[in-house]
């Protein structure tokens, strides 16, 4: 089912809709688009049906996307976190169509943290999630910088190039490879002497530091690894098991890959067709 538009229009449905779909915890899994290019109020919708959902997940994007939830006083800002994460009582999947920033991602939950909100045992970030790293958010800053007047307009974190290195297999790095170290270290090796070629050869740029990068990720991995899982095993059984889940999209339709205003749009399918693939729920 899919929910879009106005966000007041939602909750001045008739009676007997909005106590099925606001009061009463039966099962229903919805998913909630943008059907412009974001900014619609989706984090609105989502924190509204969140609280009488079992789970939120996120199954496009990156940290480019962002979500404000105001509770009370207290407002907060979410890139990577489902809207969920706010709720106490919700349990929150990062899918594996969402390429996972960890510095962002570790900020964000430690945040919360700062306010009582703790994640533990109710967040779950996909093994097989594409990561960002540092020489992607380069690489992303300097093709930008060098398009000029023809830039697209990118918010330099990195989501493009590490799509692109998901699309070409080689050279690309999941959170399940954050578990062997020392391949990882190998690996990382081999990448960013690939992408240090490319810095000096188009860009005449700096090299990056294999080691520095390989550093942070061990730090990802003592933080990130605990919460990292099979995510669509966990839906799967959630579903069988009668749980209401939100779906929560990203950006909107209009920026989706293949049916926005391409080439003005964004790395993934931002569009309600992402779903299935980004979370492996058909």
């Amino acid at each position: 089912r899919q929910i879009a538009g106005d966000p007041k229009r939602l909750l001045l449905r008739s009676g007997t809709t909005q106590n099925r779909v606001l009061k009463k915890r039966t099962q229903m899994n919805s998913c909630i688009t943008g059907l412009q290019w974001g900014d619609e109020g989706k984090g609105k919708v989502v924190d509204i049906l969140a609280e009488h959902s079992d789970i939120v997940v996120r199954y496009s994007g990156g940290a480019n996307a962002g979500h404000t939830v105001v509770i009370g006083d207290n407002t907060f800002a979410l890139h990577l976190l489902p809207s969920g994460s706010v709720r106490p009582n919700v349990d929150c999947v990062i899918g594996n169509g969402v390429v996972v920033d960890p510095d962002t991602l570790v900020k964000e939950i430690e945040t919360l943290a700062q306010k009582n909100i703790t994640l533990t045992k109710r967040l779950f970030i996909s093994e097989n999630a594409h990561v960002v790293l540092d020489y992607h958010k380069k690489e992303d800053q300097l093709r930008e910088e060098s398009l000029g007047k023809n830039k697209l307009g990118t918010t330099i974190r990195g989501i493009g190039p590490c799509y692109a290195d998901k699309v070409g297999r080689s050279y690309a790095i999941r959170m399940a490879d954050l578990r062997k170290l020392e391949k990882l270290k190998a690996k990382l090796k081999t990448i960013v002497e690939y992408k240090n070629k490319i810095f000096a050869a188009l860009y005449n740029a700096e090299p990056m530091n294999a080691d520095d990068i390989f550093e942070k990720c061990k730090s990802y991995a003592d933080k990130l690894l605990p919460l990292t899982i099979d995510t669509t095993e966990l839906l799967h059984k959630s579903i069988a098991n009668g749980k209401s889940i939100l779906f929560e999209g990203a950006q909107g339709s209009l920026l989706d890959l293949d049916h926005g205003t391409f080439p003005f749009v964004t790395s993934s399918n931002a569009s309600p067709l992402g779903m299935p693939a980004g979370c492996g729920v058909p």
